[in-house]
C-alpha cells in the first residue's frame, strides 16, 4: 500500500478523520453529478456512477443525498458547471503525485494548486510529466475479520483480479479499473456478506510502479504535502509514490 492510502486508513481507524465527513460528503457528491453527467442517470446503466454511488454508501452518505445528487447532474436545482482536471508533478523528497480534482472554476483550482506544491517544495508538472509512473487500478479495502487467508484468495480468483495484498488486519484486493464493481459484487455474494465483514472501500486509485522510499524523519514534511492537496475542497484523488514505514505512519497518526 503506498504511503498516502496508509496513512489515511490509519487516521480514519484512530477517528482523526471525524471533522472533515462534511467536506467528503461534498467531495462525493460532485463525483456523482460528474459519473451522472457522463452517461445514464441510472447507476445500474452507467458503470461509473455506480462506482461513484457505492463509494458514497461507503463513507454513510444518505441515499436522499446521493439522489438530490443525481437530479443536479439532470440540471434539476442547482446545476454547476464541473469539470474534470488532473494535476501531476513532484513534491518534497522527490515524490511523484497525481491531484485528480473537480471544479466549477479551472483558472482558481490551478492557482491554488501551484501555491500548494510551491509552498511545500515541490513543482507542478505537465499532464503526462509523471503518469506514465502509475497504473489505474480498482482497489477494494475490507478488514480480515477472522477470515482465513486462503478463503481470501480463493474468493478473489475470478476475471479482472490482478492482486491480493493481506497487512495485517486490512485486505486489498487490486482490479483493472472495468472490474472494480463486479469484482466486489462478487467479493461480497461469495465471501464478505455471509462472514459478516463490509467493504470499507472501492475506488479507482492511481498506484506507483516504483515506489519513493521516504526516511522517518522525512515523513513528516511529506505527509503535510500530501494532506494540504487532499484537504483541498475540489480534491477528489490524491495519489502519490511515497512509500513510508508503517510504524513511522503509526507513530505520527
Amino acid at each position: 500500500m503506498s504511503g498516502h492510502s496508509k496513512w489515511h486508513n490509519i487516521r480514519l481507524r484512530k477517528g482523526k478523520a471525524d471533522a472533515q465527513r462534511g467536506q467528503l460528503f461534498t467531495k462525493l457528491s460532485k463525483e456523482i453529478i460528474v459519473a451522472a453527467r457522463s452517461g445514464p442517470p441510472d447507476p445500474e446503466a452507467n458503470l461509473r456512477l455506480k462506482i461513484a454511488v457505492a463509494r458514497a454508501r461507503d463513507a454513510n452518505m444518505p441515499m436522499d443525498t446521493i439522489r438530490r445528487a443525481i437530479a443536479r447532474a439532470s440540471g434539476e436545482g442547482k446545476a454547476e458547471a464541473l469539470e474534470e482536471i488532473r494535476y501531476e508533478g513532484y513534491g518534497p523528497k522527490g515524490v511523484a503525485v497525481i491531484v485528480h480534482a473537480v471544479t466549477d472554476n479551472r483558472n482558481r483550482t490551478a492557482s491554488e494548486m501551484r501555491r500548494i506544491f510551491s509552498r511545500h517544495g515541490g513543482s507542478l508538472g505537465e499532464t503526462g510529466s509523471v503518469a506514465w509512473m502509475f497504473d489505474e487500478r480498482g482497489v477494494i479495502q475490507f478488514d480480515r475479520a477472522g477470515l482465513r487467508e486462503e478463503d481470501i484468495l480463493e474468493a478473489a480468483m475470478v476475471d479482472g483480479v490482478v492482486d491480493v495484498s493481506l497487512d495485517g488486519e486490512n485486505v486489498e484486493v487490486h482490479t483493472e479499473p472495468r472490474a472494480l464493481a463486479s469484482v466486489r459484487e462478487h467479493l461480497e455474494r461469495t465471501l464478505l456478506t455471509k462472514a459478516g465483514v463490509a467493504v470499507r472501500s472501492a475506488r479507482l486509485e492511481f498506484r506507483p510502479k516504483v515506489a519513493t522510499p521516504i526516511a522517518a524523519q522525512d515523513a513528516p514534511e511529506v505527509l503535510r504535502f500530501l494532506d494540504a492537496l487532499e484537504e483541498h475542497d475540489d480534491v477528489s484523488l490524491v495519489s502519490s509514490s511515497a512509500d513510508i514505514a508503517d510504524a513511522v505512519l503509526e507513530a505520527l497518526a
